[in-house]
């Protein structure tokens, strides 16, 4: 289990799953530089500290801490997946109720959200975020991913080269 001290009691820290409607299309890895993008200039409009990211074509998890007393994560995922379908071309299905909401077909309206308990559960999440290209079958080791926090965790000494969940 990975050992990391960056969890803060006054600061709330959580945990996301974020999908695409259709799990099988790549639209986030496809179009990594416009998801970079969106998260860049909801992060400047509506601080918060990206713990850790692993984004997969079709789903992405993150830890974020947020500013005390700001928990307001929702307006920072609507506006993400906003900039990111703004950005990227159409050409996705769109069911009958999306239509007459106006909404493209490109991410679930819902996401998971979990509230982070302590080192143990943060140091949990970081290892799950981390793991999950090995667990989807994309890489045999975790820093053969390049869309994850895990480079940056290596430079820090968290993770040794390699690092796998035994």
């Amino acid at each position: 289990m990975t050992e990391y001290r960056r969890y803060r009691q006054k600061e709330a820290c959580y945990f996301f799953t974020v999908n695409l409607v259709e799990r099988k299309r790549k639209l986030l890895t496809e179009n990594i530089d416009a998801l970079l993008g969106a998260f860049q200039a909801v992060k400047q409009a509506h601080p918060f500290r990206m713990e850790a990211v692993v984004i997969l074509p079709d789903h992405l998890h993150a830890l974020w801490t947020l500013p005390e007393g700001d928990d307001d994560f929702s307006l920072r995922w609507r506006q993400i997946k906003s900039a990111f379908s703004r950005a990227i071309g159409t050409g996705e299905r769109i069911s009958k109720s999306r239509t007459q909401k106006k909404e493209r077909g490109i991410w679930q309206r819902r996401f998971w959200e979990h509230l982070i308990r302590g080192e143990r559960d943060f140091s949990n999440h970081l290892d799950y975020i981390h793991f999950n290209p090995v667990k989807h079958g994309y890489v045999t080791k975790p820093d053969d991913w390049a869309y994850s926090s895990i480079h940056r965790y290596i430079f820090l000494g968290v993770y040794s080269p390699g690092w796998t969940i035994e």
